[in-house]
């Protein structure tokens, strides 16, 4: 179990890389692929899904870092970070217009990135048996 929580220090900073991609590269490769490409994603549901995997794996991966090495430094950034994302998420476009919602995302994002690093960097620097 201890050792799981690197990998899903590992698996939540992708997965808000991916997030990141996804907001801001997709419709641009849509554009450019229109013409060759007949199916449709619906981003909204692309968003929502990589959100409700990205949210289960990142409070494993913190809480379990948290219980390994009794840092609690990066746990409120990731936390905000989660609730940064997920308000991207529930608001949406609509609310938010396509700026606001990508603004939130990127930001909620990188919150999230930031704490699972600094989450590995801590089981990393102390030598501990969860990453032997």
């Amino acid at each position: 179990m201890i050792k799981a929580q690197q990998r899903t220090d590992k698996l939540a900073m992708t997965l808000s890389f991916v997030c990141v991609a996804h907001c801001f590269f997709v419709p641009s490769f849509l554009i450019l692929t229109s013409g060759i490409l007949s199916f449709s994603l619906d981003n909204e549901f692309i968003h929502k899904l990589i959100v409700l995997l990205a949210v289960p794996v990142s409070i494993y991966a913190l809480t379990t870092g948290y219980k390994n090495h009794n840092t609690i430094s990066f746990l409120p950034v990731g936390i905000l970070g989660l609730l940064t994302l997920i308000l991207a998420v529930v608001l949406g476009e609509s609310t938010l217009g396509e700026f606001g919602e990508k603004a939130l995302t990127l930001g909620g994002s990188i919150l999230i990135a930031y704490a699972h690093f600094k989450n590995y960097q801590v089981c990393k620097k102390l030598e501990c048996s969860c990453h032997d």
